[in-house]
């Protein structure tokens, strides 16, 4: 009897993370990432990644909405009416959201100043919504819950980048915020004006464009 209950055991535990819901947390790293092949949430990706501190933050704010939202709303996709499903979907946001914001005010408020209203915007971030939408609303929870993860997580990686680069290039620093901020060409006795160009919106917005085209060139990916 214990033989079978621990075969069931390991047959439940390959099943939840079997090989098609490894890929609901590996393809929005790549060849699905909600940024540069889905082109959604490219506001934010603009407005809050000129330090690498906000944009850990936002990231780490979106994947947990994301993430909660599906699961909620994945749980209860058989009893939300069709034509109030937005309005549902909005609210059960709402309240991730608003948890979030709260975290941030008690504990980095400095932060949450800084983010200002954008972490109130991952309301209607079109990644979140566009989630919602295209799969949680058709699949069960945990497949739900692990698309949830896997776009905030594609979201971070883009966001966090392009913080890297626009921090670094545009101020000469990294980690700006923390602890351990790092005057990157200081340190190497280099003087380094800086490319107010990168802290700009113009600039997030070429250099996005750049890495989206070198992510499609990589993976070969056309527009239909």
């Amino acid at each position: 009897m214990s033989t079978e209950t621990a075969e069931v055991k390991v047959a439940k535990s390959e099943a939840l993370f079997s090989k098609k819901n490894k890929k609901l947390l590996t393809n929005p790293l790549d060849i699905d990432n909600p940024i540069t092949v889905q082109v959604l949430g490219i506001c934010s990706a603009l407005a809050i990644t000129s330090q690498i501190k906000p944009a850990i933050v936002m990231s780490l704010g979106l994947t947990f909405v994301t993430a909660f939202s599906n699961l909620f709303i994945s749980m209860m996709r058989n009893t939300i009416p069709s034509r109030i499903r937005i309005i549902v979907q909005l609210a059960i946001v709402s309240v991730w959201v608003i948890m979030v914001d709260q975290l941030l005010k008690a504990y980095v408020y400095d932060m949450s100043k800084l983010m200002s209203v954008y972490v109130g915007l991952i309301i209607t971030n079109c990644i979140v919504m566009g989630r919602l939408e295209a799969y949680a609303m058709a699949n069960k929870p945990w497949p739900s819950f692990l698309d949830g993860l896997g776009n905030g997580f594609g979201y971070g990686l883009i966001l966090i980048s392009m913080a890297f680069i626009r921090e670094l290039f545009g101020s000469g620093t990294l980690f700006k915020g923390f602890a351990f901020e790092w005057k990157v060409f200081e340190s190497m006795g280099l003087h380094y004006q800086g490319n107010g160009l990168l802290l700009l919106p113009a600039g997030a917005c070429i250099l996005i464009g750049i890495i989206i085209w070198i992510q499609r060139s990589i993976n070969g990916y056309r527009e239909h």
